[in-house]
């Protein structure tokens, strides 16, 4: 149930997230998911794609610094207090959450959130027992 996140460290100049995106865009791999954290002079953008391996090594042959992550995908009811109740059960289990995004998907009545947590296996397994859904690699590499 763990998604592979590619993050790629940007210089924080002109033009650096336009050649990223190109670089997969050119090799067919398609971002469901971004987030990029940035300071002055430097920005790391986390991306999650269809074809993980594919965009890792793409991206270290065209010169960009990139790492691989796992995290979790879960689907939240697209209601006021509907993240509240997923991150209750993470805080219940004491996992800590590192960072978390939202997920762009074609989910009905659901939002879908990307997140880094201390402990992946304890959380999916909480998240499991709490009818919490974890969305697994496949469902999201083919949204």
């Amino acid at each position: 149930m763990l998604i592979k996140q590619i993050s790629v460290f940007l210089e924080n100049k002109s033009g650096r997230l336009a050649e990223v995106t190109k670089t997969l865009g050119n090799e067919e791999i398609d971002i469901s998911a971004l987030s990029i954290a940035d300071t002055t002079d430097f920005g790391i953008l986390r991306l999650i794609v269809n074809q993980p391996e594919k965009a890792e090594a793409v991206l270290k042959n065209n010169g960009f610094t990139v790492s691989s992550t796992n995290v979790i995908a879960i689907a939240v009811e697209d209601k006021p207090g509907g993240l509240a109740a997923a991150l209750d059960i993470l805080e219940s289990q004491s996992i800590g959450i590192e960072y978390m995004y939202a997920f762009i998907g074609k989910a009905k009545d659901e939002a879908l959130v990307i997140l880094r947590v201390e402990d992946s296996e304890k959380a999916v397994a909480a998240m499991e027992k709490s009818s919490i859904k974890v969305i697994s690699s496949k469902e999201v590499y083919g949204l």
